[in-house]
Parts: structure tokens; sequence; C-alpha cells
């Protein structure tokens, strides 16, 4: 079988991709406040999801390191109405920061100026809101690095002729989801520039709401509508297996339709070894919880900062705060308020599925 390059991609050929010359300040993490008076709410898409569960295992393990408390609280169900009682009653409760992947871009505007108002810190990973109600927001990577490893992991999958005219289509949790949103805009994109005989059987694509059952569902229903369609991409931890059950299901595997797209290797394990998703991507969403819930904390024991600075992440190194447009080119602006890039992306195969345990 082929065997697939394991993507790496370093912070610093970020920094130079966005002309991040010049020196960067480096902000001491001297807060004002002890470890231990501070209290994260870690809040997920939703609860039972592999991704989130391993992203929580990250962040319980930067919390137990530094000496943070940090309280994992979501609903199974993800839904703007569950995330807005999962804020609200962390601002009961008191907590000092919140680190939220979030399901909507502005559908939580009003709970999260509220949490501001009594004083608690924003953080968003995976998934951000609206830039001017966080502080900082932990991204996978850029839209068009993520775009285009979701196009590159079907193409080449694809035989030469299929190369030239593929039909395919996308398959997520839904319209309003930020960051999934992104990346199928930045691979339509890619795909126009680099595969403009592939066409889209769905351009209005198909969604599942980060629901188990719903996933398999559609999937079945994408496979019936389209029995030739040569590729499915999912950029959704619960669409992705979804998919590759419902083929399983119908009797399809990887050599009668390419299926692939963002998952955990947990997840995914026994579909890629039994060829149905030979090949798949992600990036360590364990250290992005890490560092989602260690920022966090970090704003809430009295830290600051401003967009070029250089903040130090234990167990994980320095980071630097780019600005909120690296993501998009129209967001919002301000010194106190940027993003920062997990260091590495990886695609995963049968043969090196087994070197990743999250």
């Amino acid at each position: 079988m082929r065997k697939f390059l394991v993507i790496l991609l370093t912070l610093s050929m970020v920094f130079s991709m966005f002309g991040c010359g010049g020196g960067t300040d480096e902000v001491s993490d001297e807060g004002t406040a002890e470890p231990s008076d501070i209290s994260v709410a870690f809040i997920p898409k939703l609860t039972g999801n592999s991704f989130f569960e391993s992203a929580n295992l990250g962040a319980q393990d930067i919390a137990e390191e530094v000496g943070f408390e940090c309280a994992y609280t979501g609903n199974p169900e993800a839904s703007v109405a569950n995330q807005v009682q999962v804020i609200n009653s962390a601002v009961q409760q008191g907590f000092s920061a919140l680190a939220i992947s979030s399901v909507t871009p502005d559908g939580l505007n009003n709970a999260l100026k509220a949490a501001k108002e009594a004083g608690l810190k924003i953080v968003c990973w995976d998934s951000d809101v609206q830039n001017d109600m966080r502080s900082l927001h932990v991204a996978q990577g850029t839209p068009e690095q993520l775009g285009e490893m979701l196009v590159e992991m079907a193409a080449m999958q694809m035989t030469d002729e299929q190369k030239q005219s593929a039909k395919y289509c996308w398959h997520y949790s839904s319209a309003t989801v930020t960051d999934q949103n992104s990346w199928q805009v930045a691979g339509e994109k890619y795909i126009k520039e680099t595969y403009p005989g592939w066409v889209n059987v769905a351009p209005d694509n198909y969604y599942s709401g980060q629901d188990a059952e719903k996933a398999v569902s559609v999937g079945e229903s994408i496979l019936k509508t389209y029995p030739d369609i040569d590729a499915i991409i999912c950029n959704d931890s619960t669409a992705l297996p979804g998919q590759a059950q419902a083929a399983e299901n119908l009797g399809l595997s990887g050599k009668d339709v390419i299926i692939t797209g963002f998952c955990t290797p947990n997840g995914m394990r026994d579909f890629c070894k039994n060829g149905t998703v030979p090949v798949f991507g992600l990036w360590d969403c364990k250290v992005q919880g890490a560092m989602g819930a260690y920022l966090a904390y970090w704003l809430a024991a009295g830290n600051e900062f401003k967009v070029g600075d250089t903040i130090d992440i234990p167990t994980i190194g320095e980071v630097e705060v780019l600005p909120n447009t690296v993501l998009d080119p129209k967001a919002y602006t301000a010194d106190d308020s940027g993003v920062v890039l997990l260091p590495e992306r990886t695609i995963f195969t049968k043969d090196n599925i087994d070197d990743y345990n999250f």
C-alpha cells in the first residue's frame, strides 16, 4: 500500500507564512493569583465525542501540572441553548474563566457578555466565537491549511482519471459552526484552483448536527443518492465515523468510495485498519485542550498580552499571539484579542495509527 507522509507544520513555518517579521515580546506568567485560586470551566461543543473527551484529557493534565482547577462541563447534545445554560451555570458557580469550543459564531454573545461583565476571562479552542467576545482562540490551523489538507487527503487516494473529474460532496455538522464552515469554504476554493474538473454533487452540503445516529443515516443517504460518487469529505469528528459506518452498512469499502476527513485515531482505528477509511487526519486535540485550558487560567491569574507577544505554555512551549486576521481577513482586530495556532497536524494511515492514542 502506498505510504503517506505525516504532515508536520511547525509554528515557525506558520509565522513565516504570515510575515511575522521582527522580534516578539515574551510576556511573563507571574500572575497575581495563586494557581489553586483559579478555576476554569472547560466547555466542549458536546460531551461523549472522542475529540472533545481527548481534549479534556489534555486540559486535566495541564491543570494538574500547574495546580489550577479545571472542570469539564457540557451537554451530550450540541446546541446553542445548552451551551448558554452551561455558561450561565459557570458564572453562577463563580468560575474564574471559560475555555469553550463554541457551536455558533454569535449565538452565545449575550451569555459571554454577561460572563465578561462578571469578571470571567474567555478563551476559545477548536471553534471560535465573535472575536470581541473572547481574548484568545486556540486554532487548529488556518482555514487554508485545513481546507487544503482535507482535499488532498481525498486526492491522494484517487486514480489519475478520478483526479480529472471526481464527483464529491461535504458532510459535516452544520452551516453555523465557524471552524468547519471556514475549512469547507477554503477547500472549495482550493478545488477550483487545483482540481477544476471536480464536480460537487451537493453544493448545499450534507449536515448531521454532530449526532452520531444521524451521521450514519445521512451517510447512507449520500451513498444511495449518488452511487457513483468518488469522494465524501467529512470535516467533522462525528460525521466521519458515521459516514464510515454508513459505507460498511451498505457493504462498501475504501476501494468503492473515498471517505476522509477529521477525527481522532481512537474514533477511527477500526475503520482505518479494515480499509473503509484508509486515510484521514487531525491534530493533537489533547494539546489543543491543554492550550485552551492553560491560556484561560493564565489570563484569570492576572496576566495580560498584546498581539505579537509570545506566551510560554508548560510542557508545550512558546506560542505567538497572532492577529485574528490570520483566520479571517475581515476579522475584528485589537491588541487584546488574538489567535494562537497548534504546532502541527497529522495524516493517519494503517502504518502509523497505532503510534497515537487519543
